[in-house]
């Protein structure tokens, strides 16, 4: 008695599904549309003359440079070189660059990683500052060169 009674129940939910989808079916591309298309006219002749880039300093490839927080170097880059900046820890915290306007925190497996352009010259130091410690000490500095 309890099996017919589940067979009805299924029966009736599966014939509502069945009209449920029948009813909120969306439009397929085979169906035609019940209004006209709109029409655009053609666009007219642009007669204003279109703005041109000016020729700037070529950039440079890509490179990679990486610091070691336990042993500070100076790094040398021309500007106007796309830089990955990584920055290895021996312990966690904050490694930020401040000329460049960058940070990320930093740990022993995750090293700080930064995709930067520097455009103007002069040094930019790579600082860390470790986990609990509001002492910023030096990862490095990064002297960037003028681009010739």
């Amino acid at each position: 008695m309890h099996f017919r009674r589940a067979l009805l129940l299924f029966a009736i939910v599966l014939g509502l599904a069945a009209l449920a989808a029948s009813i909120s079916r969306s439009p397929s591309s085979n169906d035609r549309p019940t209004t006209a298309p709109t029409r655009f006219p053609p666009p007219a002749e642009d007669t204003t003359s279109t703005p041109t880039l000016e020729a700037g300093p070529p950039l440079r490839a890509a490179r990679t440079i990486r610091f070691d927080s336990t042993h500070p170097r100076t790094r040398r880059v021309r500007a106007g070189t796309a830089l990955t900046v990584v920055v290895d820890v021996d312990q966690p915290g904050q490694v930020d660059i401040p000329a460049l306007g960058v940070s990320d925190a930093a740990e022993p497996l995750t090293p700080a990683t930064f995709d930067v352009l520097p455009t103007d010259a002069g040094p930019a130091a790579v600082l860390f500052t470790p986990a609990g410690s509001s002492e910023a000490r030096s990862a490095g500095t990064l002297l960037v060169r003028a681009g010739s």
